[in-house]
């Protein structure tokens, strides 16, 4: 029974990431070779992230076997990362620089000799033996497994050009060829590079007090409850609590925000930050794979594998164009001869030339390696897109509806009046913070708070079938009498005339100073008016006016809260429609009618009270990520610092990361079709259609990277 314990243990998925992954058309090959070793029963590439998920039993050496054809370097997922070779210093373009050496030297004998000459010849062979050794054997053994690929027409293309005698031609085409790909693996590194520097924003080792002995020990080995020790200047190594002293904090790795934030005692840290002044005492609440951090890293990596809806048609058209174009090739190479006795050297050449503009590289390539950059480069500035279907819908945002409490306010309300009737307020407010002190909502902690900031004992009194009145409020029986707490529609609905014209005047007059106001009252009487007042963010202006700058049509408020003081808020804030008094249900139901009416809708809460309404919206935002598990999960995009202002910068991000898709898309098949024309009258040349293929490859990759330089201020 253990050995068959321990066999199953062993045929667990294991992740890997790979190093040398820059081409998605060769990202599938290698799928396909791993799922073919004998003993994995499934794997999964992620060529975005460039990490592969293999179940079954298998060796690093096979999956570097199956990854041979590229040269690919494969290791632990948790193994440390090696250090970066600067591009110029990489072994693998030592072959490039001697090639294009030789070629030049070629060039110059043909000019001289001329192009025929054996002299002149012999180094054109030389450079296409060096420089295409690797691609020919991986050609050649594609050819014979009937696997058409970019290495497998490029081997036919270069070898047939020998073989009628365009050795310069041939020679040519393998040095663009070479640089072609040693450029698009630097930059598809470079579009990885954001997640790159995430991981390596948190400290291996950490400084862990146990007991009266220090010691400095791997983060893999900290257990929870430990006692972490961070001096000033030291980044935090796990996420925590703190103890002892007091600091501020950068937390830019996990909220983009550079800013220090102030530490004490009781207040959470995370991994990666900085502590920048005193020397801080924290206990560890979290294991190094379980911190903010690392699940940023894994949900941004995961997003990356997610494919985008154009990348669902790229795959489809790219499935059928390559044998299209195949079919194409070998039709120009014999019908010209065969029906209108053409030359048969000329339209070979042709034909091979056309061969070449058949790979689909440039096309394959052109999304996922714009959400790749655009994902990762959001990630570092604090913004967690959830995956390329995400990021194009935010690309398409017509409206965008917030929630109030929390979103355009700071969550953080502040009782401002109390108005008795006929009772003491003290024990008013003590009847109603103890009715509160079971519920979770923002507005009983406001009256909680103000109860303790008068030292009212609370406890002292007993609280009886407590009984929650969804959207309404409260109710509870204290010495046989009950009481609630609620909004004054709850006390309208109870009985018409327990809201006397009095008691309605001074409701209307704190409302519309922008004031939330609840009651205390019996089912006879009112005898406490509670005024709250949650403070706008000094953000939710500038956000909403540069939301409609970036062509949001419509901004809309959803609010439980009464409808003068959710209009007060959003005459600060600027934001065009309210609608308020909406039970959870109707904030769902609303949300429905603007997608149906607007298509492309976007709903912004905290990720928890908000859940329904995310989850019906095109596109859910939740803020305050860093702080909640809860809004990573739920979101397709969570604003990880608790502020708005990141928010306008991911629209603009996602409205041109979509632009950027479609110039790629349009350019790789554009140019191709260009390439396709120029058969017709002949002046289709090899070199041109390895710049029609590898050239665009190269144009829509760095044309991708200009996301890198969207920023999020």
């Amino acid at each position: 029974m253990a050995e068959l314990q321990q066999k199953q243990h062993e045929i667990e998925g294991k992740t890997y990431r790979i190093e040398g992954l820059s081409c998605a058309n060769c990202a599938r090959i290698f799928e396909d070779n791993v799922k073919n070793i004998e003993g994995v029963t499934d794997a999964r590439i992620n060529f975005g992230a460039s990490k592969i998920y293999v179940e079954g039993e298998v060796s690093v050496t096979e999956i570097e076997k199956a990854g041979a054809f590229e040269n690919l370097k494969i290791r632990d997922e948790k193994e440390k990362r090696v250090e970066r070779v600067p591009f110029w210093k990489q072994k693998d373009n030592w072959k490039v620089y001697a090639s294009a050496l030789i070629l030049l030297i070629s060039l110059l004998l043909s000019v001289e000799y001329g192009e025929l000459h054996i002299i002149p010849s012999i180094g054109f062979f030389i450079v296409i033996a060096v420089g295409g050794y690797s691609l020919f054997l991986t050609g050649l053994k594609n050819l014979s497994k009937l696997t058409f690929d970019m290495n497998t027409l490029m081997t036919i293309a270069i070898i047939g050009a020998a073989i009628i005698g365009e050795w310069q031609e041939g020679a040519i085409v393998v040095i663009l060829f070479a640089i072609s790909e040693a450029l698009e693996r630097y930059s598809m590194d470079k579009a990885r590079r954001s997640i790159e520097l995430l991981m390596n924003l948190a400290p291996n080792e950490a400084l862990i007090r146990r007991g009266n002995q220090e010691m400095i020990i791997p983060v893999d080995e900290v257990e929870l409850h430990d006692l972490m020790v961070v001096k000033p200047g030291q980044k935090v190594a796990m996420d925590g609590i703190v103890k002892k002293g007091h600091s501020s904090l950068n937390q830019a790795a996990i909220t983009g925000e550079s800013i220090p934030v102030p530490k004490s005692i009781g207040d959470e840290v995370f991994a990666g930050t900085l502590n920048e002044e005193g020397l801080l005492e924290i206990e560890v609440t979290k294991r190094v794979e379980d911190t903010t951090l690392a699940k940023i890293i894994q949900l941004v990596e995961d997003a990356q594998a997610e494919k985008a809806p154009s990348q669902a048609f790229v795959d489809k058209f790219a499935k059928y164009y390559t044998p299209a174009i195949m079919a194409v090739a070998f039709l120009i190479m014999i019908v010209p001869p065969l029906l209108f006795d053409g030359d048969w050297s000329t339209w070979v050449y042709q034909g091979l030339a056309a061969l070449v503009v058949g790979c689909p590289c440039a096309l394959v390539i052109s999304t996922p390696v714009a959400v790749v950059t655009a994902i990762g480069n959001a990630a570092r500035n604090g913004v967690l897109i959830k995956g390329g279907i995400h990021l194009e819908e935010a690309g398409r945002l017509e409206v965008i509806a917030f929630d109030k409490t929390g979103t355009l306010t700071e969550g953080k309300p502040v009782v401002k009046d109390l108005i008795t009737f006929d009772m003491d307020e003290k024990e008013a407010l003590t009847i109603a913070a103890a009715i509160e002190k079971g519920s979770g909502h923002p507005l009983a902690s406001a009256i909680i708070e103000k109860a303790k900031q008068v030292n009212l004992d609370i406890d002292a009194i007993n609280c009886a079938d407590v009984q929650s009145i969804t959207g309404k409020g409260i109710s509870a029986v204290i010495n046989q009498q009950r009481y609630y707490v609620g909004s004054p529609g709850l006390f309208k609905e109870m009985k018409t005339d327990l809201v006397t014209n009095e008691i309605n005047a001074r409701i209307t007059g704190l409302q519309a100073e922008g004031k939330t106001v609840m009651a205390l009252a019996t089912e006879q009487n009112i005898m406490l008016l509670i005024a709250v007042a949650d403070h706008v963010r000094e953000s939710a202006s500038l956000a909403i006016e540069r939301l409609h700058k970036a062509g949001i049509k419509k901004t809309v408020m959803l609010t439980g809260d009464n409808k003068r003081t959710a209009e007060a808020v959003a005459k600060q804030v600027g934001v065009k429609d309210v609608c308020a008094e909406l039970l959870p249900e109707e904030k769902l139901s609303f949300m429905k009618d603007l997608r149906k009416e607007y298509g492309h809708v976007a709903m912004i809460g905290d990720g928890v009270n908000d859940a329904p309404a995310l989850a019906a919206a095109s596109v859910g935002v939740a803020m305050g990520g860093a702080g909640t598990d809860t809004a990573l999960e739920t979101a397709d995009i969570a604003l990880m610092a608790d502020d708005l202002d990141k928010l306008p910068y991911t629209i603009q991000l996602s409205r041109k990361a979509l632009k950027i898709i479609k110039e790629n898309i349009i350019f790789s098949l554009g140019i191709k079709a260009l390439a396709l024309i120029l058969v017709i009258p002949g002046w289709l040349t090899l070199w041109i259609a390895i710049f029609a293929d590898m050239g665009a490859t190269l144009i829509v990759t760095l044309n991708s990277l200009r996301l890198l330089r969207v920023k999020g201020k």
